[in-house]
């Protein structure tokens, strides 16, 4: 009986072992959310490929598991086993899959869809949540592009007033601050998204990465720290280094660290070390908060320095690969946009040519039916006047029998007039009255006569007038749809001739003026970035952003465009610090990059003494 109940507990006790040795785990990520079942000697990186591999995502380097402890962040060690760390103990556990670091240049260094898609809706929250300070005019275009990425081209028959109305696409401070509906605010993103037709949906996600990475606040990981004189301040690090700043001006750092003028990081319980390039400049320390933080500053700043310097050696094979298929995907699907545009182009062209035919062909039947109408107006005006000219004829014959018989009449009486005087006179009377009434019955006829006369003319003009509109209706039914081509203009007459002017010497082309010795080889331009100066890389980089710089002019004018537009309905008393030093930057003509080359310019050593003097 023992015996029995022993096999059993120890049944028991040997299914809970195997059962527990599995975990389920819960990945959050920005579009949705995944479940799997680890084994629990899983490390953190056995996860993490696995998440990766189910998302299909190969540029992981940017990429890693966040948890929350206590009062802060920590991100999932790689090395160590995922139940070993701080992770939350109830099941099923939940990490948040999230970008860890930023590229400086989002077009040059994102090369999957999935990888920028990503970042696209990561950085959208973390502007829309307000983590990241963006001026409304920029926050009114960056909605744009979102909405493109949403929902495409625009197109005014589907995309009609109201359906942004349940959309999140603007920060409430943004909305706060200025006196305007909703309506005005989806009236003006339309705009600017109306302005963006023929962009793909992820063009529009990169246009948005491009406006938001240069946002102040981009990228940027602040902590609380003290240095030597025990003054508070915030320590930024980000892709471009460390960056230090007054804790309430996030925007506009006192003074900058670039990665390559680092040599070493470490801390010591709560005291951080840094070690510059520069031989002559002393190592600088400051504290932090707590041990857990200071932990975190120096994983990030390890995975940043390690992404600066992996940016500036030529990209391993697996990237060039990488980099090599987007651009053929991108081919491929820039090849099928073009195909896509210019079928649409056609189909548009040929509803146009059609709407054109179906108004030419009622404007020529309205042309037929007035036509018709007109002909049968003139066959009913012929048909009258013959009708008139015909009763005009037998009234005359009518009266001419009349006066006939008047006459007979007249002879009559006179040849009865000589049986006596009295009846002399009295037919000499009626004699009278009859040449009047004769007299009267030819004048009537002579009338009746031109009357008649009068009607045949109208009748002749009538029948005229039916020949001209039925000519009239045959050219309109055999008229063509296109009228025909202008014909040539006459020769000009031939000018004297004019005394011959001596020959021009022939300008040299650009290709001649190039000297003769100049010749490229790509032997050339080969390069060894072992034995490149790390100052003179960074001064190319700067090149390169103060190039990109100028190409955003086009930009510029956009955002400044819609600052002017909305600028009359801001509420000044509703401006937070940040809009207010904002607007001194933007007055004083202060960006992001020009910022901190202008920090970066004086040496390493000042830059020390000044942060241990704040």
């Amino acid at each position: 009986m023992m015996a029995s109940a022993l096999a059993a507990k120890l049944g028991l006790n040997s299914l809970r072992r195997r059962q527990a040795r599995n975990v389920n785990i819960r990945i959050s990520t920005m579009e949705s959310d995944m479940e799997f079942s680890c084994e629990v000697k899983w490390k953190g990186k056995d996860l993490f490929d696995l998440v990766c591999r189910t998302l299909g995502l190969r540029e992981t380097w940017f990429f890693g598991l966040q948890y929350d402890v206590k009062d802060t962040v920590a991100w999932l060690k790689m090395d160590k086993k995922v139940l070993d760390q701080e992770v939350p103990k109830e099941e099923p556990i939940t990490l948040h899959f999230l970008a860890k670091f930023y590229p400086e240049n989002a077009e040059d260094e994102l090369v999957q869809d999935i990888t920028q898609h990503l970042f696209f809706l990561q950085v959208k929250r973390k502007i829309l949540e307000e983590e990241i300070h963006c001026p409304p005019e920029a926050s009114v275009l960056l909605a744009s592009y979102a909405v493109h990425a949403k929902y495409g081209d625009y197109d005014p028959n589907l995309h009609k007033p109201g359906f942004l109305a349940q959309e999140e696409l603007l920060p409430k401070r943004v909305i706060n601050l200025y006196q305007m509906t909703a309506e005005m605010w989806e009236e003006r993103i339309t705009a600017c998204y109306a302005e963006h037709r023929g962009r793909s949906r992820d063009e529009a996600e990169m246009e948005y990465l491009k406006i938001a990475q240069d946002l102040d606040m981009y990228g940027v990981n602040y902590f609380f720290i003290r240095n030597k004189k025990g003054t508070d301040l915030l320590l930024g690090v980000d892709a471009l280094g460390l960056h230090i700043y007054e804790p309430d001006n996030k925007l506009t750092p006192k003074c900058s660290f670039p990665w390559n003028e680092i040599r070493n990081i470490s801390y010591s319980d709560k005291e951080f070390a840094i070690k510059p390039l520069d031989k002559k400049t002393n190592v600088f320390k400051f504290n932090s908060t707590r041990l857990r933080v200071n932990k975190l500053i120096l994983q990030l700043c390890i995975g940043n320095h390690d992404l600066f310097m992996r940016r500036r050696r030529v990209d391993c094979l697996e990237v060039q690969q990488m980099k090599t298929q987007a651009r053929e995907e991108r081919a491929k699907k820039q090849v099928e946009r073009q195909r896509l545009e210019r079928e649409k182009r056609l189909r548009e062209d040929a509803e146009r040519a059609r709407d054109e035919l179906q108004r030419r062909f009622v404007l020529l039947q309205d042309e037929a039916h007035m036509a018709n109408e007109a002909l049968l107006r003139s066959e009913q005006t012929a048909d009258l006047l013959a009708e008139k000219a015909q009763i005009a004829e037998e009234e005359a014959k009518l009266l001419a029998q009349k006066a006939a018989e008047a006459e007979a009449e007249m002879q009559r009486i006179k040849v009865t007039a000589i049986r006596s005087q009295e009846e002399r006179r009295l037919m000499e009377h009626k004699m009278l009255e009859a040449e009047m009434l004769a007299l009267k019955m030819a004048e009537e006829s002579e009338r009746r006569a031109k009357e008649a006369e009068q009607l045949r003319q109208d009748l002749q003009e009538a029948r005229e007038s039916e020949r001209r509109a039925k000519h009239r209706l045959l050219e309109i039914t055999s008229k063509a749809v296109y009228p025909p081509s202008q014909p040539s203009q006459p020769p000009q007459p031939s000018q004297p001739s004019q005394p011959s002017q001596p020959p021009r010497p022939a300008q040299p082309s650009p290709a001649d003026s190039m000297p003769a010795d100049l010749s490229f080889s790509r032997e050339n331009l080969s390069f060894d970035f072992k034995d490149t100066d790390m100052k003179r890389l960074s001064m190319e980089i700067e090149k390169e952003k103060v190039e990109y710089m100028e190409k955003s002019k086009h930009l510029q004018e956009q955002l400044n465009e819609l600052k002017t537009e909305i600028e009359s309905l801001k509420l000044k008393e509703r401006e937070t610090p940040l809009d207010i030093l904002h607007e001194q930057n933007a007055e004083q003509g202060t960006s992001k990059h020009s910022n901190f080359k202008k920090l970066t310019l004086q040496s390493t050593k000042s830059r020390v003494a000044y942060f241990e003097e704040l």
